[in-house]
């Protein structure tokens, strides 16, 4: 039997309705300045807009949040909990990831109505739920499902 392979990928312009609904919501709430990466399934940066003020290394940490959730298939919260709970493991997959991976909130699977992964999104700036919240409003404007890696 064949694998069910996602047909669908994010267009450039969601990705970037995304990241700016994202950036938009964190400033109405007052949050501190924020970064946000929207990569294709293929783990390709499609989109990336910043704050001003963000610091040097918020393009890295939104983009590991991002990548690392594709290459799992959970969402941030998932992957904060798996930190926990085995960080040996945690280890490995760093190494093997060249530290590429931030297992974190703030990283989503982004799906379509079928439940197909489309994207990922990282978020970095303030703490680790107000960075999911934002994501979560972006990809909602958009029609997409966000996966924060709990269940539905």
């Amino acid at each position: 039997m064949a694998a069910t392979i996602p047909t669908e990928t994010i267009t450039l312009e969601a990705a970037l309705e995304i990241a700016r609904t994202t950036l938009a919501h964190g400033q109405a709430q007052k949050m501190k300045p924020l970064a946000v990466a929207v990569l294709d399934p293929r783990g390709a940066l499609k989109a990336y807009l910043a704050d001003d003020g963000t610091s040097l290394l918020r393009l890295d940490i939104a983009f590991g949040k991002a990548w690392g959730t594709l290459g799992m298939g959970f969402g941030g919260r998932e992957f904060a909990r798996r930190s926990a709970k085995a960080p040996s493991f945690m280890n490995a997959l760093m190494a093997a990831s060249d530290g590429r991976i931030v297992p974190a909130q703030g990283g989503l699977l982004i799906r379509n109505a079928a439940g197909q992964i489309v994207g990922a999104i990282g978020v970095t700036g303030d703490t680790s739920e107000n960075d999911e919240a934002c994501a979560v409003v972006g990809i909602r404007k958009v029609g997409l499902v966000p996966d924060t890696g709990d269940p539905a």
